[in-house]
């Protein structure tokens, strides 16, 4: 009887814990391909809307979406003209396709977050979910702004002494 008992539970905890990993893998968990610069608290985001310059970012395929002469263009580092810093910035979680088509919504809702500088970011968190960003590595998604401009890390808080606001557009609020 015992054996039947405790095969039963180990059975049943097997399959508890292959449903909670179905569970995860169906939800689309992107944490590792989001960018060291993104903000804290989101286990899938499909875009960042950067308020500061009415741009986009497309976190699964790592492309920025902006405005070019009146239509929308994707391309993996923005344009010169841009002056982004998107480790200085206030990013809002957008998880819904092709935001930009509802760009004056957004233009709207968000456009008191322009200038924030109050977002906890993946690079400083401690969080155990963000470990595999603690090696200091931006996955090559930071516009190269920081070191074609001779910026390094000095002079930034990582995150100490900081709220810690976070991105929205989701249920999250």
């Amino acid at each position: 009887m015992k054996k039947i008992l405790l095969t039963a539970v180990v059975l049943i905890s097997c399959l508890a814990f292959r449903a909670e990993a179905q569970i995860h893998i169906s939800l689309g968990l992107n944490i590792g391909s989001q960018p060291d610069w993104g903000p804290v608290g989101y286990d899938h985001a499909e875009y960042y809307y950067m308020p500061d310059i009415d741009t986009y970012y497309d976190v699964p395929n790592h492309q920025y979406v902006y405005l070019e002469s009146g239509r929308w263009v994707r391309a993996a580092v923005l344009p010169s003209r841009y002056r982004f810093d998107p480790y200085n910035s206030y990013k809002v979680v957008i998880n819904e396709p092709s935001p930009w088509l509802r760009a004056t919504t957004y233009r709207a809702k968000y456009r008191g977050y322009r200038g924030r500088r109050d977002q906890v970011l993946i690079r400083d968190s401690r969080e155990d979910k963000y470990r595999n960003h603690w090696n200091g590595h931006d996955n090559g998604n930071h516009n190269g702004w920081y070191k074609d401009k001779g910026h390094g890390n000095e002079g930034h808080d990582r995150g100490r002494g900081h709220g810690h606001g976070h991105g929205h557009d989701d249920d999250r609020r």
